[in-house]
């Protein structure tokens, strides 16, 4: 959960008073997560949160993938935000953070809509596009190792649909990415991944200065002849 870059504290505090509805069950699993070595860092911005839940909701999604659960803060928000028989799957290379925020999807009530998938992300997504086939999904969330990032993108724009959104966390990677002497591997690569997307031609974009940058992505829309 890195800080809103570029914001004073006063300000980002004001924001966060303003306009942050956190229910209890959200703010026990971010303060439980908060405990965890490195949790700040890793969970996303209750903000955050709440703009994903807000833009699930508004594609809508009825089939929802996450590729990087961690303790299942954004699992839940976006869980939240299924349309009526929806399903969410939820990726991550292990079951040790996932199973604390399992309580805690049953706490609110969305655990039966939750497959959590663990292994290899590259292989789940594999299975997936096998499995289920192209466009099935309406909402693709990416927060996992930051240099799988291509790989993670490609597969996401196979398996989401032509009205799909994909949300790219970590974008700004707590502002490294505008230092040119960060040279370490994951912010390299995160430069790397920017530039990729912004140059796509198959996609719509936006890096939107929020938390720790989000890229909001979608396929271009097929013009008639």
């Amino acid at each position: 959960m890195a800080n809103q870059l570029g914001l004073p504290a006063g300000l980002s505090e004001y924001i966060r008073k303003s306009s942050l509805r956190e229910d209890e069950v959200l703010r026990q699993l971010r303060e439980t997560t908060s405990e965890l070595p490195a949790g700040s860092a890793l969970q996303v911005m209750p903000e955050e949160g709440q703009l994903l839940t807000l833009l699930a909701g508004l594609t809508p999604a009825r089939r929802i993938l996450e590729i990087g659960t961690y303790t299942g803060y954004s699992t839940l928000c976006l869980a939240r935000a299924l349309a009526p028989g929806g399903r969410l799957v939820t990726c991550d290379i292990t079951e040790r953070w996932p199973q604390i925020g399992a309580e805690y999807w049953t706490k609110a009530g969305v655990d039966g809509q939750i497959d959590l998938r663990v292994g290899d992300a590259t292989d789940t997504l594999k299975s997936l596009v096998a499995d289920e086939g192209p466009g099935t999904f309406d909402f693709v969330f990416i927060d996992a190792d930051k240099q799988r990032y291509p790989g993670y993108y490609e597969s996401a724009l196979t398996l989401v649909g032509d009205h799909g959104l994909i949300v790219v966390d970590n974008t700004l990677f707590f502002g490294k990415v505008a230092d040119p002497d960060a040279q370490d591997p994951d912010t390299t690569a995160i430069r790397a991944f920017n530039t990729l997307v912004r140059d796509d031609p198959r996609v719509e974009m936006s890096l939107v200065p929020m938390a720790d940058g989000i890229t909001l992505i979608r396929k271009k829309r097929r013009t008639r002849e």
